[in-house]
């Protein structure tokens, strides 16, 4: 579904479930094999897959664990996290071409989620943020789709039992003393699945956020200087890349639970599988006129799905833009002539069509 009005639709239909187990005929009759790309999308059980009264509760653990107080309590780790990194980058030899995706966008989101699971050791760190990596590689082969999905719930694991012999004020220990409150809410399962959302949807997806407004800010120098000059804010930056180039282009997946008419005629038939292309509704002519694919600050309408809609919307929606609010205007502040090292037709995208961004974004810091 490309049209944002019929996404929005469709994203609040309760004849849209978001279970597999109970609405998708294809993964119910075995269909659905282990080595497919898409397979843990589908296979976890956690609130991005949770349909109506099974939804609500999950979402209700998970939003004790990512309160306001603790997404706003990580600002001056942020801040202190993007000072690190660009002194770092600073300290470069000048003309050497910097991979600001790997150097910069990357680094900051998952050390932001190691710092909400309480995970301190960096091998488990470096093990999440590989297994996510591939979670997003769509073209995975069977082979690395089987070993990510047993590695993942592997370092899950271990984890969740180093929490349980010393928990802390981490978001893990606090979903894992959700559940031993009453064991009947959340199951280990479940308390798995949920982690590996969390990590899944709060790295990869803020990375892809840094990435594209900074690689839209330097082909668009236009723009920068309405920035740097004040006509617009960097929140204006922020949703206007969340609307032109959105981190995660298609999410899998959703699933018609009866017979559902489209406005154009089309009907969804019971159990189809439907794939929401948030990418494509952000540029959506019926809302942004004639030049949607045009990257603009000052566009007066910046509406987009980059976070979902409805019961499924992000919880960490506030936290990804503080991130990129902190990143942003600290990178372009200490390299004011930065510009891309490449031309811009030369830059590849990720190997994915849920992740949307680039496999490289090399910069020359100096100018």
């Amino acid at each position: 579904m490309t049209t944002q009005p019929l996404l929005k639709e469709l994203l609040t239909d309760p004849r849209v479930s978001k279970d597999p187990h109970r609405h998708w005929p294809a993964w119910i009759n075995g269909e659905i094999s282990p080595e497919w790309p898409l397979f843990t999308w589908v296979a976890v059980r956690n609130m991005f897959t949770a349909y109506g009264t099974d939804h609500k509760r999950l979402r209700a653990l998970v939003a004790k664990a990512f309160t306001a107080r603790r997404t706003a309590a990580l600002r001056p780790r942020i801040e202190a996290m993007a000072a690190d990194l660009l002194d770092g980058l600073a300290a470069r030899a000048p003309g050497e071409p910097v991979d600001l995706r790997a150097a910069y966008a990357y680094p900051i989101p998952i050390q932001v989620i190691c710092e909400l699971y309480g995970v301190t050791d960096p091998d488990l760190r470096d093990g999440l943020r590989d297994c996510v990596d591939s979670i997003f590689h769509t073209s995975a082969d069977p082979a690395e789709v089987t070993a990510t999905y047993a590695r993942i719930y592997e370092l899950l694991g271990a984890l969740v039992a180093a929490k349980r012999t010393a928990p802390g004020d981490d978001m893990t220990s606090v979903l894992i003393s959700a559940r031993e409150e009453d064991g009947s809410r959340l199951s280990e399962q479940e308390l798995l699945d949920t982690l590996l959302l969390v990590i899944s949807a709060g790295h990869e997806t803020t990375v892809n956020l840094l990435d594209n407004a900074i690689h839209a800010l330097l082909t668009h120098p236009d723009q920068l200087a309405l920035v740097r000059a004040g006509t617009a804010g960097w929140d204006d930056v922020i949703e206007e890349t969340l609307r032109n180039r959105a981190p995660v282009a298609s999410l899998p997946l959703r699933y018609a639970t009866e017979d559902i008419a489209l406005p154009d005629g089309t009907v969804l038939r019971q159990g189809d599988a439907i794939l929401a292309a948030y990418a494509a509704a952000g540029r959506d002519p019926q809302l942004h006129g004639s030049d949607p694919d045009r990257f603009d600050v000052t566009r007066a309408v910046k509406d987009h799905l980059a976070f979902g809609h409805g019961v499924h919307f992000c919880l960490g929606a506030p936290l990804a833009r503080l991130e990129a609010a902190i990143a942003l205007p600290a990178l372009f502040d200490r390299f004011p002539r930065m510009r891309l090292a490449v031309e811009p037709g030369d830059l590849q995208p990720v190997e994915s069509f849920i992740s949307n961004g680039h496999r490289a974004l090399p910069t020359l810091l100096h100018g």
